[in-house]
This record gives structure tokens, sequence and C-alpha cells, in this order.
């Protein structure tokens, strides 16, 4: 069996960008794997605002666990997030500091209500850079058909 050239990895708390991210993985063929915090976050939505503004203020480095894969092991990592106060949550900022990501391409994906890829891009640009890799244009995932036409 051949290996996917292709990842997904997604934070999602409400199940939304975890929707974009399964629909990405199924157009492209990738391989899937959720980013997942070692203290997950509340289901209440007063408290995720609070948790992310907190680690926002004071530029945390929530801990994650291991992944399910080895992101060397892919060419293309599509990074999917919700946009929280215009930029993403700094789970995202864990993950391209804790993994091997030189020489990748990324290809980010966010779910907005009222941002766009966008408002993320000159995080996305920083993290990239830092990390040693290739950041591609992105999407702002909000529906099925959005992310059908930037995948063709």
């Amino acid at each position: 069996m051949m290996m996917a050239t292709n990842l997904v990895v997604y934070f999602s708390v409400s199940g939304t960008t975890k929707h974009a991210a399964e629909t990405i993985a199924k157009l492209t063929g990738a391989d899937i794997a959720e980013l997942t915090p070692v203290e997950p976050y509340s289901r209440e939505y007063d408290e995720v605002v609070a948790r992310g503004q907190q680690e926002k203020d004071s530029k945390a480095r929530p801990a994650v666990e291991p992944l399910s894969v080895n992101p060397n092991a892919y060419q293309t990592i599509y990074v999917g997030f919700p946009t929280w106060w215009g930029q993403p949550p700094m789970v995202i900022q864990t993950f391209f500091e804790t993994s091997a990501l030189k020489g990748k391409r990324i290809i980010p994906f966010t779910t907005s209500v009222t941002s766009t890829i966008a408002d993320s891009w000159p995080m996305l640009q920083q993290l990239s850079q830092s990390a040693q890799a290739t950041l591609e244009p992105g999407l702002t995932a909000n529906s099925t058909t959005t992310i059908r036409q930037f995948i063709q």
C-alpha cells in the first residue's frame, strides 16, 4: 500500500474545523491527524474564549498529545484551525515549533464566521519561516463548496 504524501493536521473545539479537515482529507486522499491539547478545552463557549484569550495574551504554548502519524513522513501538510482574535490559536504555534516541518509545503485552512485566512497570514508566515517550511496559499474553509473549489 502506498503511503499518502499529504497530511491534514487540524485543531477543532466545536467540530467545525474537524468537518473541514475531513472534507479536505477525503478530496485529496490525505491522511488525517487531530492536534489534541494535553489539557482539553471546555465545551462551554465562554470558557473556551477565556482560555484562548489568556493563552494568546501570555503567548502560551499549550502542550499537545503526540500525533497519530509522523509529519516528517509527508511532503504537504494542510494545517487547519479556527481563527481566534484574527490569528491561529496558540496550539497551532505549538505544532509548528515542535514538529519537524523543514522543507514541507504548508497549506493552511481556517474556519471562522468573521475572519478569513488573510487575517492569520502574518503569523503563519512567521511560523513557516521559523520552521523552514514553504507556506502555500490557503483558504477559509467554511463550506464544502469552497473547499472543493480550492482543491480543484
